[in-house]
């Protein structure tokens, strides 16, 4: 599978450790872990950042954060999870 960045940034990201990524990746170097493939690296991160924005979307669209008392008895409340 070939992924292209649309519009990406050349530079560095604001907000963006540019350091913790490299050490990151040399952490998982010396453990052996692959940076590509299944179950590599590139995978992991990219399933922890998608699920942080669309759990950031959620509590943008519903008014409050997970697990916060506003949320508790009201018409437009989070109703669980479960697998699929």
């Amino acid at each position: 599978m070939t992924v292209v960045a649309m519009n990406a940034p050349a530079g560095p990201v604001d907000g963006l450790d540019e350091q913790l990524v490299r050490q990151l990746a040399e952490q998982a170097r010396a453990e052996g872990l692959k940076l590509t493939g299944e179950g590599c690296l590139l995978a992991r991160l990219t399933k922890v950042v998608v699920e942080s924005a669309l759990e950031g979307e959620m509590d943008n669209y519903l008014g409050y954060a997970k697990h916060a008392p506003a949320g508790r008895g009201g018409g437009n409340s989070r109703n669980g999870k479960r697998a699929k």
